[in-house]
């Protein structure tokens, strides 16, 4: 019988629920579980930690009490455990974890992955000269933080070591998947293909159950969220795989799920670059072959380019954050004009005590549709929250904004409240900076227990990679007759989110017959129209042909992205869904096509025509 491998996902953030380990127990198959915790904004975060307790720095909840309390039964199943969780200090995260293993009398080697820290780089990388990705600045002279991203390979070192816990620092999120992969079925440095599925599989995992009907765009499909069903990949020898969720879970494992997965956050679909391959996901073929478990295929993988990328963390500045809420009629055009009000006040309260005018300010009226910018629909809400953001690059500045802003609850809008949240507070501004920099600075190490495994990268050609040319595909022709307007989500689904201050927005037909719709109306000039008052940058679109899909990158989209952004929505979440909402015009013979989504807007042209 062909050798079957099942990796489980429990975790798609730092702070996911613990629910997840429990039930991906109640799996008899189940050989390996992972914890995915580390997003650039967690890296930002867990460096101010370990700034103030040089023993923070790492996913404590995760590390301390969430893998603990189920060490037993996995110690007794020879369940393997993987985690990305040490953050910015994976050694002093796995002493933690060896001293609840101790404490629990239990016999488990625990391994730690390093060498992902650029600190010790610094000179190198300044005088080499690396320009930011995004941005084209110089590599920060002060950091406080840079850590390369390493890959799948010094795992599955560690686990030929004899590891039964792998605790690393900066790795590509899937590489906790591909790493058990290559220790099982022995994969090389040049099985691409292989490789590429297997970080698909990683891919489909590492968000937890954004894969099994969490964030789905069709959410009305999945009959409850309560006890969501964290995900599952049964991997064999050739790559292939399923992807399923525990029994007797809610949501919903389909087509749909996995397509707004593997769409999200990928930039250019034939180049997903990661450190042991880069993935060729185009023509990925999904199949529905039973309730809640799917069939994933068809990646494609060449070799990967000669660099990491590499993010360094610098502290820049303060920001503040204050919301209010606003109820009764005109709330909207009151908030704007409180907010309004209350900048000018605070200018000037600057300029008398000498203070520089702020670096920036962000007024956002939640529930009035500013994400909408001049399409919103929403100007006559009647109850709102007001959001303010302030950044100064002197604190006192900010402290002084701190101690006014609460001052309008009697002086400007009347039904304003707080909530009891009280004052704001200024936070230092983490200015995220990314950058390609020579895989030869960094040397993975690994050590089991106390001990060092020795370890060399596999050797491997690499390639130079640049963004592909959007290659054609969707050959249907768009129907000819009358057409009716619909919004986009009447044909499509889809999901959005960040890679630093760019956006990804993938978008899927819902049927082919949908394709030349989305092909010849949502073209990149009409992204960037539709989102102009939110992005500044050019947006790229490719296809994905396998999926009937197309991702969009924007770029300059988040208002600088993560910690350094003033946003409410600092990662591009919402993006999906406002896109979504752009109005295309589809031929009445469509209308009744089993595939049209049943919204409102379709049921009213059905009526009327």
């Amino acid at each position: 019988m062909t050798r079957i491998v099942s990796i489980a996902g429990a975790s798609g953030m730092w702070g996911d629920s613990t629910l997840s380990t429990p039930q991906l127990l109640t799996d008899p198959d189940l050989n390996y579980i992972t914890y995915e915790c580390l997003a650039e904004i967690t890296m930002a975060i867990m460096t101010r930690a370990k700034l103030k307790d040089h023993n923070a720095g790492y996913a404590t909840d995760v590390i301390q009490e969430t893998i603990p309390a189920h060490l037993s039964e996995i110690a007794s199943r020879g369940i393997k455990v993987i985690t990305n969780a040490g953050g910015v200090n994976p050694k002093a995260a796995a002493e933690a974890l060896r001293s609840k293993v101790h404490d629990l009398g239990l016999s488990l080697k625990i391994a730690t992955v390093f060498g992902d820290d650029a600190m010790p780089h610094l000179d190198t990388l300044q005088q080499a000269k690396v320009k930011e990705l995004d941005r084209d600045t110089a590599f920060p002279k002060t950091p406080i933080s840079a850590n390369a991203y390493l890959g799948a390979f010094p795992i599955a070192a560690a686990l030929d070591a004899g590891a039964d816990i792998v605790v690393t620092g900066r790795v590509v999120d899937s590489a906790l998947t591909l790493g058990p992969l290559i220790h099982e079925f022995g994969w090389t440095a040049d099985d691409y293909d292989k490789l590429s599925q297997g970080s698909l599989a990683g891919h489909l995992i590492e968000c937890g159950p954004q894969s099994t009907g969490g964030l789905l765009t069709d959410w009305d499909e999945v009959e409850s969220w309560a006890n969501i069903g964290f995900p599952i990949v049964r991997v064999s020898q050739d790559g292939a795989f399923d992807l399923t969720k525990p029994p007797h879970t809610d949501g919903s494992v389909t087509v749909k799920s996995a397509t707004e997965q593997i769409l999200y956050e990928i930039g250019d679909p034939a180049a997903y670059c990661l450190p042991d391959v880069t993935c060729d996901l185009r023509d990925v073929q999904l199949t529905q072959t039973s309730m809640n478990t799917v069939r994933v295929s068809g990646a494609k993988g060449r070799a990967p380019g000669p660099n990491l990328k590499l993010c360094a963390q610098e502290a820049r500045g303060w920001r503040l954050q204050w919301i209010v809420s606003v109820t009764g009629r005109d709330a909207v055009l009151r908030a704007e004009r409180t907010a309004r009000d209350l900048v000018s006040r605070l200018r000037s309260m600057l300029t008398a005590k000498e203070f520089a005018d702020f670096e920036d300010v962000s007024i956002e009226v939640l529930g009035g549709e500013q994400s909408y910018g001049p399409r919103s629909k929403a100007r006559a809400s009647r109850e709102v929250a007001l959001k303010l953001a302030f950044a100064h690059a002197d604190r006192s500045a900010l402290t002084l904004v701190a101690h006014e802003v609460p001052s309008i609850g009697l002086a400007m809008a009347q039904g304003l409240s707080a909530g009891g949240t009280g004052r704001p507070r200024p936070v230092p501004i983490i200015h995220l900076h990314s950058f390609l920099v020579p895989r030869d600075l960094f040397l993975p190490q690994i050590e089991v227990e106390t001990n060092a495994v020795p370890y060399s990268d596999p050797v491997c050609v690499f390639e130079e990679l640049e963004e592909t040319n959007n290659r054609a595909a969707f050959d249907p022709v768009f129907p000819d007759g009358p057409t009716v307007t619909l919004p986009l989500m009447a044909i499509a689904y889809g999901r959005s989110g960040d890679k630093g201050n760019r956006a990804n927005i993938g978008v899927a037909a819902r049927h082919r017959d949908f394709l030349p719709l989305i092909r010849d109306q949502i073209t990149a000039e009409v992204v960037l129209d539709w989102f102009n008052h939110l992005v500044s940058g050019p947006v790229t679109r490719f296809t994905l042909p396998g999926l009937m899909a197309y991702n969009f990158l924007i770029k300059e989209a988040l208002g600088g992205g993560g910690t350094a952004s003033l946003r409410f929505d600092p990662q591009g979440k919402a993006f999906g869904q406002i896109l979504l909402d752009v109005p295309v015009q589809v031929p009445i013979q469509l209308l009744t096509h089993p595939s049209m989504k049943q919204i409102a807007e379709v049921r009213n042209a059905i009526h009327a025509n």
